[in-house]
């Protein structure tokens, strides 16, 4: 069984203790999370209808609080001495799922 499920303002598709980074969410390492945007669930019975999505939601646990791989940014225009370098590293979250709820 797997739902795809809105988590941070994106969408993932999750199955029961799978591991996955996403955008830094609220909490402490060890504390239990739970997402209700639900948008599809399948497996058995596939269950597309709004009323029965309401009453799922998916629950996990965070595993720990990191920053992801540095992205460099550097632009640059010719002939006129302009460049700026900036780097990123986006803040993650890696969590875990522990069930899905339908």
């Amino acid at each position: 069984m797997y739902a795809i499920v809105d988590i941070a303002g994106q969408q993932y598709k999750v199955e029961k203790g799978q591991k996955l980074f996403v955008h830094r969410l609220e909490g402490n390492e060890g504390s239990a999370v739970a997402f209700d945007k639900v948008l599809l669930m399948a497996g058995d019975d596939n269950k597309i209808s709004i009323k029965n999505l309401k009453s799922s939601s998916v629950k996990a646990t965070i595993l720990s609080h990191l920053k992801g791989d540095k992205k460099i940014i550097f632009k640059k225009k010719r002939r006129k001495g302009y460049r700026v370098k900036n780097g990123h590293r986006q803040a993650l979250t890696q969590i875990q799922v522990e069930e899905i709820v339908g």
